[in-house]
């Protein structure tokens, strides 16, 4: 087994299915995504980083989104439109590289959940115990929550990466858009019943915990804005609550609509252009979203674009 695993350490990825006539209008079109998701996520990094008005808990945690957004849509989006350009036959990938996009896109994943996770909780104790939110919400608990998103998404899928690279194997096609966990150990003419036991726990445990947790926090928040009678703390929970959410269900129905198509062979097209999608649609949207729902945010790109345009003329 040891002597085809070094055989097939370099494998055939089988990319995006696009006819020869097609190829260059979707390279086209996924770079221009590319760009406006860099430009729009780099950009409010930038923004949130440079505005002093801007230095608040809520505003770094969300730093964190746009940097998840930028790992998400680098580790696929590049290597994509380049096997677009190539030959299926010539879509070759080392498997290092396999695993290393595999390992990034399953952090993006999870760092989604926990990042949105974290964001719901600055909002709850902004809301729920607004008194003592400079005492709870210190730049001290704004590292300590961020640390804690990304260091659980890297440990968890450290493990679950470690299962897979553990395998040999003796197939050499990745059926698949991009490299992920399922189609490595798939390479494998071992047992994987392990991988999947882990891989099945894994996702339901991040999609329960993350549905769980903001299910909870929104049903506190809502009870407190429905025994509260000032309607200058109902508007900002609406305002920033309906933000939050809005982000959370286009990452969640994103990633649903994909696991959904998992389930039904037939349905393997369809499938693997929502998972592309979801690498696109999420990290596109956030910014649109939150950016310009949130109004210190918006207020900060009227007035950029404003001075602009009063330099241009």
């Amino acid at each position: 087994m040891d002597n085809l695993t070094l055989r097939y350490s370099v494998l055939l990825l089988e990319g995006l299915k696009v006819t020869p006539q097609s190829s260059y209008p979707v390279f086209i079109l996924l770079l221009l995504a590319y760009i406006f998701t860099m430009i729009s996520n780099i950009g409010l990094i930038v923004l949130i980083s440079t505005e002093k008005n801007l230095h608040h808990p809520m505003h770094f945690l969300f730093c964190n989104l746009p940097l998840n957004d930028i790992l998400g849509t680098t580790v696929i989006l590049p290597r994509l439109m380049q096997d677009i350009l190539k030959e299926t036959s010539e879509r070759y990938i080392t498997y290092v590289e396999c695993v290393i996009q595999a390992y990034f896109v399953h952090v993006f994943i999870a760092a989604c959940h926990y990042v949105l996770i974290i964001m719901a909780f600055d909002r709850y104790v902004a809301i729920c115990n607004p008194l003592r939110y400079t005492a709870i919400m210190t730049n001290k608990m704004v590292i300590k929550l961020s640390a804690s998103a990304w260091g659980l998404a890297i440990l968890l899928v450290t493990i679950m990466l470690g299962l897979t690279v553990r395998l040999s194997h003796c197939r050499s096609k990745i059926e698949n858009p991009f490299c992920d966990n399922a189609s490595l150990f798939k390479l494998s003419c071992e047992s994987v019943v392990i991988n999947n036991v882990y891989g099945i726990i894994y996702t339901v445990a991040v999609l329960c915990f993350s549905a769980v947790s903001i299910f909870l926090t929104y049903v506190k928040i809502a009870a407190v804005c429905k025994s509260s009678k000032s309607q200058a703390l109902n508007s900002k929970a609406i305002k920033t609550c309906s933000t939050h959410l809005a982000v959370y269900l286009v990452m969640f129905f994103s990633g649903a609509i994909m696991t959904f198509l998992h389930r039904f062979p037939e349905y393997s097209d369809s499938r693997k252009l929502a998972s592309i999608m979801f690498h696109i649609v999420p990290p596109g949207l956030n910014p649109l979203v939150y950016g310009l729902q949130t109004k210190e945010i918006r207020q900060k790109i009227a007035t950029f674009w404003w001075r602009k345009k009063i330099i241009s003329l």
